[in-house]
């Protein structure tokens, strides 16, 4: 799979052969990147489900201050290891563990999260209520889904797409 913009535009990462494992198309993830301005200068970014680590790396190619990505199939994170090292990301780094914990524990607010959890396990609805604990005043989220996922406040859907079988939003988190 290919980063489709930024320093690294038409650099290649590994994407692990995995059950399961869906990588953001380059449609899409242009699309998001036009939704978000084409730029994400010195945003701290938050990967969970990262995979294939398509949008953190796209996010780290196209400004971001720091990436984070969390992943906890060993496949999978040898393969964002080895693509982190080829790209010499020193602004990436990579969790193993379960994306739901990590959420729930204190400490970096990060101002864009991109949420892809396996469909099977309907895990948006837990980590949209556990999220707050780890976003910057302002952030958005960008998420994928089955079908479009209905939010009430304090979450503002800001963008609404469909590619196939995969609906995705970008939400604004705005706290009273």
């Amino acid at each position: 799979m290919r980063i489709v913009g930024g320093e690294w535009r038409s650099r290649l990462i590994d994407v692990p052969a995995r059950p399961g494992l869906r990588p953001t198309p380059d449609r899409v993830r242009e699309t998001l990147f036009n939704w978000l301005g084409q730029r994400v200068d010195g945003r701290a970014c938050l990967d969970l489900y990262a995979g294939s680590g398509a949008l953190g790396f796209e996010a780290a190619s196209r400004g971001a201050a720091r990436v984070v990505m969390v992943e906890n199939d060993r496949a999978a994170l040898a393969a964002l290891r080895r693509s982190c090292e080829r790209l010499m990301a020193q602004h990436v780094s990579i969790e193993s563990g379960d994306a739901l914990e990590y959420v729930q524990r204190p400490g970096e607010r990060f101002d864009l999260v991109f949420l892809d959890p396996p469909f099977r396990q309907n895990a948006l609805p837990a980590l949209l209520g556990k999220l707050a604990l780890r976003l910057a005043k302002g952030a958005q989220v960008y998420l994928e889904a089955a079908r479009p996922v209905e939010t009430a406040e304090p979450w503002r859907e800001l963008k609404r797409a469909r590619a196939g079988r995969v609906s995705y939003q970008l939400l604004a988190w705005e706290p009273a």
